[in-house]
């Protein structure tokens, strides 16, 4: 008889798995154009730069004019007590949110809106920044830090400047409780053991004498819990061929 594998003790929400969201701030993401009052553009002062654990950037807490309260992610040379603009209209300057259509090519934009009013969802990790390339008829192309150019909507906001933070990765942890902590944070469980380092009763790939799965580590996406593990649903497996010209 085998036991529950990782991947099953997961699904199940106990504090081993779970992250200690008692400790976050707020949600980082643009105030809706409501909550805004139709003020185009609105005014804002960064009142505070927080630490936020499990976020690799800090945050700014900015406070407008009309009283209204939001968190977004800091950018390079952001400082307490600096104004911002907000809105379709606002000048191109550092810290300032804006619509993409309004930028020039190869302005450096963070916490981009994937849709119209969502309030930010990509480019939001230290050190980051994407370039406005063009603008088309389908909407503005941006070159992303991974070097994929995405076409996005025109009216999405972005906020001008590179996450501050960069270099985080570069610094060794030194000890493994540091990275454990870390981790922790974000509700990942570290150290994790390879599964072919386990015996067969924990594991689907355990109990060989060469530290080899065995079998192919493949799986199908509709595989029970028990049994995914490995490579699910790939698109391919093994060393992909060189295309010749």
């Amino acid at each position: 008889m085998g036991k529950r594998i990782r991947v099953q003790r997961r699904g199940r929400g106990t504090p081993t798995f779970k992250a200690s969201v008692h400790k976050r701030i707020a949600p980082v993401k643009y105030l809706s154009i409501e909550k805004m009052r139709g003020e185009d553009p609105s005014k804002g002062v960064v009142e505070n730069l927080l630490h936020e654990p499990g976020r690799g950037a800090p945050i700014a807490s900015i406070r407008l004019e009309n009283g209204e309260k939001y968190y977004s992610v800091a950018v390079e040379g952001l400082s307490v007590g600096q104004e911002i603009m907000i809105g379709s209209s606002a000048s191109v300057e550092l810290g300032n949110v804006v619509q993409l259509r309004n930028l020039a090519s190869g302005v450096p934009v963070c916490n981009i809106e994937s849709q119209p009013g969502d309030g930010g969802k990509l480019v939001r990790s230290s050190g980051t920044y994407a370039t406005v390339v063009a603008h088309t008829p389908e909407g503005t192309i941006l070159r992303f830090p991974s070097g994929k150019t995405i076409t996005k909507n025109d009216k999405c906001r972005a906020t001008i400047g590179v996450v501050s933070g960069a270099g985080r990765t570069e610094k060794p942890f030194l000890r493994a409780g540091k990275k454990y902590h870390k981790m922790a944070a974000k509700g990942q469980k570290y150290p994790t053991t390879r599964g072919v380092a386990m015996i067969k009763a924990s594991h689907p790939y355990g109990g060989g004498r060469h530290k080899h799965s065995g079998r192919q580590t493949s799986v199908s996406r509709n595989a029970p819990p028990g049994r995914k593990v490995g490579l699910i649903a790939p698109k391919q497996s093994g060393r992909s061929k060189r295309r010749r010209r």
